[in-house]
């Protein structure tokens, strides 16, 4: 079967309008990992993204009175803006339907290139349903984003240059999933030519599409997908795509949105340009395959997939860039509310660096303490600390891992609040875009449950992070469970959060 594809890849039209990128070695990424890495740079793009590749061959297909009739597209942002350079490029009329959540880079990026856009949904699902309304409405050529032969193969030619740009075989090329489309015509080609190359997919945690798949043995809706890699953040892989990763993929790795940042730090080093967090995928997938399997003296490839990046969310991802290095660690503390404890905390900190220092008074017994620190080795040091600490009578608890406490709670230590009573908490995504409060507002308008807590800070990303505290009465928890699900806003209860009970309760 991915001999079928290897023909496919080698008649492909992407050339009129995609470039051949460069295979480049990672000097800084290579030398700490003590292998060679190598990173395939399809975010030089024209349209930043290796998108274009599949959207230039589905379009190129077409005959006369299909390109007559125009193309429509839906995305969240990459595959539009091939789609619409593509037609561009062709003299097709090109429509996209965007959500409504799309980042205003990429919708600006689409109207620039001449297509028209409507915004519709709030996330890639509303607004494919969306285009296939209007497509059946006006006639127009549907153009799938992954899930078409025409569009894996155009994608198999960042494989094709591969090969040519590399006369040995590579030990693992490791590839971002969304849809499925890249990984589906890269591992085709790849292990027609190279079958002792492993193909290693990339996903992050809250996105397991391919992952859940291949679990299952056949395909599978995800109930949530996550929102930071808003690139990759498909609910299903697609059929197509999974037919060939049941025989071409090797593995499937996950990663953490720390990781993801860590990755984009690591690509900016080497090559000084910004991958988007679906972008960097592959390199995050790459350090986690390295450490899990110890896998020192070999040589790797990963795909930096994509570029098209906010500005305002570089904030994000230099915060979380050093945790998903292992470098920074956040811990709760708690000391006696007494002269020289603090000082005798800072004496067992020893020569690390503090990289944030929180502190409230809690009571005449006890103070917590918010703290990052400097790890040197990520696993000895960081135990050794929490291990002194507490020898020394300091309860320590961990946070790197806390995810509340790492988006919310570290803005907020403080704001402690006795008198509350019945309060639950709850951390949603709010789609960023107007109305979304008043949306949860009008939905919660003449319910009894008083708003005791509320906490937003902008990402640049598609969808807010909120953190919201309530007062709903333990006999009320049904209707408010009820009400959660009216409103139709992804959410996690918080109630339990040791971070919370700490620093906030």
């Amino acid at each position: 079967m991915p001999r079928d594809y290897v023909t496919k890849i080698l008649k492909a039209r992407v050339y009129d309008v995609a470039r051949e990128t460069p295979l480049e070695l990672a000097p800084k990424l290579s030398t700490r990992l003590g292998s060679e890495v190598w990173l395939k740079r399809e975010d030089l793009q024209p349209v930043f993204s290796f998108k274009l590749r599949g959207a230039y061959n589905k379009l190129a297909s077409l005959g006369a009175e299909e390109r007559a009739r125009g193309v429509i597209a839906s995305s969240a942002g990459n595959h539009a803006q091939g789609v619409a350079l593509a037609a561009r490029r062709l003299g097709v009329r090109a429509l996209i339907v965007m959500p409504q959540t799309a980042p205003r880079i990429k919708v600006d990026a689409v109207e620039r290139l001449g297509a028209e856009v409507v915004l519709a949904g709030e996330d890639y699902d509303g607004a494919k349903a969306r285009a296939d309304a209007l497509a059946a409405e006006r006639g127009m050529v549907f153009v799938p984003p992954f899930d078409d032969e025409h569009v894996i193969a155009g994608q198999g030619t960042v494989a094709m240059e591969i090969v040519r740009q590399q006369g040995e075989p590579f030990d693992a090329v490791f590839v971002e999933v969304g849809g499925g489309g890249l990984i589906a015509g890269i591992s085709a080609y790849i292990k027609a030519l190279w079958p002792q190359t492993r193909i290693v997919g990339v996903e992050p945690y809250e996105t397991p599409t391919l992952y859940s798949a291949l679990a299952a043995g056949r395909r599978v809706t995800l109930e949530q997908v996550g929102r930071f890699a808003d690139g990759v953040a498909v609910r299903q892989i697609g059929a197509e795509p999974f037919r060939i990763a049941r025989e071409c993929v090797d593995d499937v790795l996950l990663v953490t949105t720390d990781e993801i940042c860590a990755a984009i730090k690591d690509i900016f080093e080497d090559t000084r340009s910004i991958a988007e967090p679906a972008g960097a995928l592959g390199v995050a997938g790459l350090k986690r395959y390295a450490e899990r399997e110890d896998a020192a003296g070999g040589r790797y490839a990963a795909i930096v997939s994509g570029a098209n990046v906010n500005f305002d969310r570089l904030r994000h991802i230099a915060e979380r860039a050093e945790i998903g290095e292992q470098r920074e660690s956040l811990f709760a503390v708690t000391i006696p509310e007494r002269p020289g404890s603090l000082l005798r905390f800072c004496e067992l900190i020893g020569d690390r660096s503090i990289t944030e220092f929180n502190y409230r008074y809690a009571d005449a017994a006890d103070a917590h303490i918010f703290v990052g620190v400097e790890i040197g080795d990520p696993g000895a040091d960081k135990q050794a600390l929490i291990d002194t600490l507490q020898t020394d009578g300091y309860p320590v608890l961990d946070l790197t891992d806390n995810e509340m406490a790492k988006l919310h709670v570290r803005y907020m230590v403080g704001g402690h609040a006795p008198r509350v009573l019945d309060e639950v908490l709850y951390r949603f995504d709010f789609p960023e875009r107007p109305g979304a409060l008043m949306h949860f507002l009008t939905r919660m308008g003449g319910k009894p449950w008083n708003i005791s807590m509320f906490h937003y800070r902008n990402h640049g990303a598609a969808y807010g992070r909120v953190l919201i505290g309530l007062q709903v009465p333990e006999g009320e928890r049904g209707d408010f469970q009820s009400f959660l699900d009216e409103v139709g806003y992804e959410y996690r209860e918080e109630t339990e959060n040791p971070a919370y009970r700490l620093f906030l309760r």
